[in-house]
């Protein structure tokens, strides 16, 4: 690398934020650790002689980074694992914003379909209960494929302590997902299945058809809120949650993907304005041709990041 380069970043950008983001379960820290992760890589440009490739050095510094920063910032998690689900009719409504949630990845257009396994909820949420040595060894090797080697000079350890940490982090991960991924079954149900999924579901939420929601469901079907502590599991208790809040809003909906799965961008009635304003995006982790799980998360400022617009005129 030369002193006229100008970002040795570039051609690794898109799967060094993604490795990021496995990392911390944030795009938005993801993102900044990125800034830093490029700064440092000016900066030591001159100390890159080449003994590993440009791929190997900058993962390296950003495994690093990453590791600094889970020093500072508890686990990332979603509602269902934050404590009990809440009963029908008894919820309330207020954000937790002192917790860690896990955040939604827009999707990269570009990524081959094991890339995009890699970043679903599930596989995300799961890996952030390892310890950072075992989340370290089980992405550089089983995700970017790294070898034992590489990964005990990043973390400056054994390849021995590399095999024995990935084989726990192996496990435990395994545990924790379920037996089919989201590429797996979104494949099986093909575009037309998709799109009728997501048309069925939009139309529903907007007619607030209750009845309409549940059949698209599955009988044990979770549905959380971030940065709401509150979820629900069943169809008893999240069609009462339908009841009691979402379809007292007038609602749009736009189609749009989030780590590698299909979600909604959900934009509320906003009479002041005059507009439906962006307001949560929904998640969707589909089990067969039914929604298993919609995680709703309420942040309408990163809307943008979805390819989808603020606002939609009346």
């Amino acid at each position: 690398m030369t002193a006229e380069t100008q970002d040795p970043l570039e051609p690794f950008r898109a799967e060094l934020l993604a490795h990021c983001y496995r990392m911390l379960g944030s795009a938005h820290d993801a993102e900044d650790v990125l800034q830093e992760v490029s700064l440092r890589a000016w900066r030591g440009r001159q100390d890159f002689h080449g003994r590993a490739s440009l791929r190997t050095w900058l993962h390296r510094i950003a495994t690093n980074a990453c590791l600094n920063e889970l020093d500072r910032k508890e686990r990332r998690v979603l509602p269902v694992e934050f404590g009990p689900a809440s009963e029908a009719g008894t919820a309330r409504y207020a954000s937790l914003d002192g917790a860690s949630w896990l955040e939604p990845l827009p999707d990269d257009p570009e990524q081959h379909a094991a890339d995009r396994e890699s970043v679903e909820l599930a596989f995300v949420a799961a890996v952030q209960h390892l310890p950072a040595k075992q989340r370290v060894a089980l992405l550089m090797f089983d995700v970017l494929g790294f070898s034992t080697h590489e990964i005990a000079a990043t973390m400056d350890t054994t390849s021995t302590s590399v095999r024995s940490a990935l084989q726990r982090a192996r496990q435990l991960v395994k545990d924790r997902l379920p037996e089919r991924s989201q590429q797996a079954t979104l494949a099986a149900l093909g575009d037309e299945g998709q799109r009728r999924l997501v048309t069925r579901y939009t139309t529903a939420m907007q007619q607030h058809d209750v009845e309409g929601i549940l059949a698209l469901l599955t009988e044990d079907a979770t549905w959380s809120m971030p940065p709401m502590p509150t979820w629900f599991r069943g169809h008893a208790a999240i069609a009462s949650f339908l009841a009691e809040a979402p379809f007292r809003v007038r609602w749009l909906h736009r189609p749009a993907r989030a780590n590698g799965q299909l979600a909604v961008g959900c934009f509320a009635w906003d009479e002041a304005a005059g507009a439906f304003l962006a307001y949560r995006l929904d998640v969707l982790d589909v089990r067969g041709d039914q929604i298993a799980s919609v995680v709703s998360f309420i942040d309408g400022e990163r809307f943008d990041a979805f390819g989808l617009p603020p606002a939609i005129s009346s």
